[in-house]
């Protein structure tokens, strides 16, 4: 078993093979900003340090995570994210803490993907050989991801949050990859004799960044009487289509790329889960919000947008609109239903 010893911030998903062959261990910013057990107070610290307002909290936390987990060094992702992490990079720098910058190719390409994977290895002092070691001890725990997936909107046996939650973890593995898949294998054995979700509930898909405010989402969308049994970006960061290559891997990974590459993904998906509605989030201040007018051109299903900033729980305004989103979809299952 590899056994890496340095953590280095990672800001978002990135090829953690090469990472974790080079003796470093990926954590995720972002997962442990929103897991703190105050995430706004760490945002007010960014700006307090000069960060404008509208700038996206998930920059300015972190900003101000770095700082409080003394994070010596950051892998930056500077092309296929977020367009502020350049800029966030000078910022790191000001403050002595080293920046690791990596490009997604500026398009889906497996040689171009292959290249940017050997820069990498050979700036932390690696190379593919030993990723892709490590690929082989990291398929047990993409293939326990795949499976809970499957669970999720197959069997109705596993719930949006729990989804969401070890889906999104995939970007790190929660710091340990041999503990991810012991947990994962553990729910999958306790969802698998569980009661099932009522085959008539709703079906939602969730597209987008993970939302800002997830704990409180998922839940009371399933009181609501609906559940979300695909989401999009979290089942992209688990990497469940793992090509035959490390370089096809990250390659058949939407997220960097372009938006057509997303909306093929979606529409299959939409279509094996038997998607009855699409919640769209967007993170305020992001250029991918833009995205939406083009997935309503191209979706046929219903689709609710909504928004995000620092609000960590859901405001009574986005309750009411979840609500009338999912008593509209009731309505239409009512009626398709009486048409047959």
């Amino acid at each position: 078993m590899h056994n890496p010893s340095r953590n280095i911030g990672i800001t978002t998903t990135i090829p953690s093979e090469v990472l974790l062959a080079a003796g470093y261990l990926p954590l995720d910013l972002n997962n442990v900003f929103i897991n703190a057990p105050a995430p706004e107070k760490l945002v007010h610290q960014a700006e307090r340090a000069g960060f404008p307002l509208n700038t996206c909290a998930w920059i300015k936390g972190i900003y101000s995570i770095c700082l409080e987990c003394n994070i010596d060094t950051v892998l930056c992702v500077t092309t296929g994210d977020c367009s502020n992490t350049g800029m966030l990079m000078e910022i790191l720098k000001m403050h002595g803490i080293s920046t690791i910058p990596f490009a997604y190719p500026d398009r889906p390409s497996a040689d171009k993907m292959h290249n940017a994977l050997e820069g990498l290895a050979y700036r932390l002092g690696t190379d593919l050989a030993a990723a892709n070691r490590i690929r082989e001890e990291l398929a047990p725990c993409r293939a326990a991801a795949h499976e809970l997936d499957r669970l999720t909107w197959s069997e109705n046996r596993v719930s949006g949050m729990e989804n969401h939650y070890w889906l999104v973890s995939g970007s790190d593995f929660n710091q340990d990859y041999s503990q991810y898949r012991t947990d994962v294998q553990e729910l999958i054995a306790n969802a698998k004799v569980r009661q099932p979700y009522p085959k008539d509930e709703l079906r939602l898909a969730f597209i987008g960044v993970p939302p800002i405010f997830g704990k409180d989402l998922y839940q009371f969308i399933e009181q609501n009487g609906a559940r979300v049994v695909y989401n999009e970006i979290q089942r992209q960061f688990a990497m469940l289509s793992t090509g035959g290559t490390l370089a096809r891997q990250y390659t058949d990974y939407t997220y960097p790329y372009g938006i057509e590459g997303r909306i093929c993904d979606i529409e299959n998906e939409i279509k094996r889960r038997r998607i009855d509605g699409i919640i769209h989030y967007v993170q305020a201040f992001c250029h991918r919000a833009i995205g939406d007018i083009i997935f309503r051109n191209r979706f046929r299903v219903p689709i609710l947008t909504i928004e995000g900033n620092t609000d960590f729980e859901l405001s009574q305004h986005l309750k009411t609109r979840l609500e009338a989103f999912i008593d509209m979809l009731a309505q239409i299952k009512i009626k398709l239903q009486t048409t047959r």
